[in-house]
């Protein structure tokens, strides 16, 4: 193929890349969420932002650990300012564990509504404002028509969206960057004392447009997320801070 194809080929498949939500990774300054390896699965190794995530939770527990993890990325989204909106028909988030996660309770704005399609519509009209860090919603069924249009409502104002699919009758093809399962894991003690241990789950990325699905093992401790096989020593670290 001549240099010149080639050449018109590659800035093709980046700028699409940039379309779909993922930055390029530019050498030194890719700016990581903190997922760990997990970012490994995107495309340049990067969380893709100003898109929206599909979330499964085909139980409670599922709904439960999703929402934790989403917590933890709201910590990074959140960092620069803005606030945060939550839309649902059944709301079951204690809006003060949110603290737990390190995110302020008060930029969270939750909305209840009494109708799945006023959900979507609570959705899509949000996602078109610019000062949102991120949108959050529950619901069960959506079309591939209607994740366009969630789509096309970020494209301009590159917030990022949240899906939590709780008890989907029907995993369609939707055009959502990701398709996430978190599945919450027992936690572990330090030195295997009394009590509870720190947040621990299984995330699998069932689906990644231009990336490698796959499965992790993560933990959040001390404002992080760790992988399991880490865990050790950074509750050592954590500690120390503690006991310095």
């Amino acid at each position: 193929m001549p240099v010149a194809k080639k050449d018109i080929i590659s800035r093709l498949q980046k700028d699409i890349l940039l379309w779909q939500g993922f930055a390029p990774a530019m050498a030194g300054k890719a700016k990581g969420i903190g997922l760990g390896p997990l970012e490994a699965a995107f495309p340049n190794g990067v969380f893709p932002t100003g898109t929206i995530h599909e979330m499964i939770c085909p139980t409670p527990e599922h709904t439960a650990a999703t929402g934790g993890l989403i917590s933890g990325l709201l910590t990074r989204l959140m960092k620069e300012g803005g606030v945060c909106l939550w839309v649902s028909m059944h709301r079951q988030l204690f809006p003060a564990a949110l603290a737990s996660y390190n995110v302020e309770p008060h930029r969270v704005i939750f909305i209840d509504v009494q109708r799945e399609k006023d959900l979507l519509w609570a959705m899509e009209e949000a996602l078109k404002c610019e000062g949102l860090a991120a949108v959050i919603a529950e619901v069960r069924e959506i079309s591939f028509a209607q994740s366009r249009r969630l789509q096309l409502a970020v494209e301009n104002s590159k917030v990022t969206g949240f899906l939590l699919r709780n008890d989907p009758r029907k995993l369609g093809s939707t055009t959502c960057v990701a398709r996430w399962q978190i599945t919450p894991l027992p936690s572990q003690t330090h030195d295997d004392l009394p009590g509870i241990g720190f947040p621990r789950w299984q995330i699998d990325l069932l689906r990644v447009r231009n990336g490698n699905p796959g499965s992790w093992k993560l933990e959040w401790i001390d404002g992080n997320f760790i992988p399991v096989e880490e865990e050790k020593a950074a509750q050592v670290n954590l500690h120390e801070r503690i006991a310095g």
